[in-house]
């Protein structure tokens, strides 16, 4: 970067592909940056980022977590304010009701389902040779995930993927008003099935919500829901796209992944580093902070930069932008850290080694043309909206 080009700008679409030199810049030029002259501080180095994760006091989550102040997150939330938007020890009460059904042991029992839909679609693509590897499988997966855990029938699930497409593009660009139609049909939709649930319980997170009685308002249930479509659909899309092109992109780390399967769970780990499909998401200061770089008044809106925290030298190394299959990271903050950790980091995990497993097993030299790949709008989450995939040779067990 030239000393003239500005340290941060909010990117969206084409703007996402290369976003790592400004990030490696506020590490070690401003790491506690002022954007303009404005109310906006971003956070780059992971010592930063990582305490203001785990500080809720400090840094609170009440005024939403766009990178401006949070009027219409609070005016579309206002009667249902989601899980994420709560500071402790609301959010700690709440959270302690829906965690039962997101423990590694119960994300686990999904595997068997994850896995006949991740084979069902690959065989798809390897039949055909070639596919926007996102259309077939890397947007359609997470959507089924996030409706198991929901409780929405198989035969309702297409209404449910529209609802989750248009409040997903418009959270993730930081303007969750215009998606108010989807929201109301979907809250809707809940309200409804809250209902159903109340008399017909089953095993997913609604039921277990209506059976906590009075101490879960219907609202809160719906508030629920909304952190679901908003916050467990994309990110995952946007970790398995940018892991297929790592891995597209460094054949000899591929190659040991082919070699030793057993090395897939810290792989996963490693794209998750690297991928950080959440970049940032933002808090708001309750008093003035005095940190290594710069001092951030009370009432600040401060981006915690995930994906710059992730790639910090200081915590990973003078290689903490390279990828390695083995580096096995202590820490990450690909899902924040603390009070707020990421409730489907589980199931995030859970889903990108079935991928890896399946299509490394499958088509071990497919590639994808990262060049021709387009990235999604939004300032929050860095994903591919489509990516061209091609099989490649199969592997010989599969031929």
């Amino acid at each position: 970067m030239s000393a003239a080009e500005p340290l941060f700008s909010p990117r969206s679409g084409e703007s996402w592909r290369d976003p790592w030199a400004s990030y490696a810049a506020l590490r070690e030029r401003d790491p506690v940056h002022r954007v303009g002259d404005g109310d906006l501080w971003v956070l780059s180095r992971f010592t930063d980022v990582y305490d203001a994760a785990r500080d809720t006091t400090t840094y609170s989550s009440a005024r939403g977590l766009t990178m401006t102040d949070g009027e219409a997150e609070l005016a579309l939330v206002s009667d249902f304010r989601p899980m994420v938007m709560l500071d402790p020890p609301d959010h700690t009460a709440f959270r302690r009701l829906v965690a039962r059904g997101f423990t590694p042991r119960q994300v686990g029992e999904l595997e068997p389902q994850v896995r006949a839909f991740v084979v069902e679609r690959l065989e798809q693509v390897r039949r055909q040779g070639a596919a926007d590897i996102v259309a077939a499988l890397l947007k359609p997966l997470p959507s089924m995930v996030v409706a198991h855990y929901l409780g929405v029938p198989s035969a309702d699930r297409p209404r449910f993927d529209g609802w989750t497409d248009a409040i997903v593009a418009a959270t993730s660009a930081g303007s969750p008003g215009d998606s108010a139609d989807a929201a109301a049909e979907m809250l809707d939709y809940f309200a409804r099935l809250v209902e159903r649930r109340r008399a017909d319980p089953g095993e997913d997170t609604i039921s277990q919500l209506t059976r906590a009685g009075d101490d879960v308002s219907v609202l809160r249930v719906l508030g629920f829901a909304f952190t679901m479509v908003a916050g467990g659909n994309d990110t995952t899309t946007g970790l398995l796209g940018v892991s297929l092109q790592l891995l597209a992109e460094h054949p000899g780390q591929r190659r040991l992944l082919v070699e030793h399967p057993d090395l897939v769970p810290d792989a996963v780990e490693e794209l998750l580093r690297l991928a950080s499909p959440v970049q940032g998401l933002a808090r708001t200061t309750t008093r003035a902070v005095d940190l290594d770089g710069g001092c951030l008044p009370a009432g600040a809106r401060v981006l915690l930069l995930y994906a710059a925290a992730n790639r910090d030298p200081r915590e990973y190394g003078a290689d903490a932008d390279e990828l390695d299959v083995r580096r096995r990271p202590r820490r990450i903050l690909t899902f924040s850290h603390g009070a707020h950790h990421c409730l489907g980091a589980a199931a995030a995990r859970l889903s990108a080694r079935v991928v890896l497993e399946e299509l490394l097993a499958r088509m071990p030299d497919f590639s994808v043309d990262a060049a021709a790949g387009t990235f999604a709008e939004g300032h929050y989450v860095r994903r591919y909206a489509s990516l061209p995939f091609e099989a490649g040779q199969p592997s010989p067990s599969m031929r």
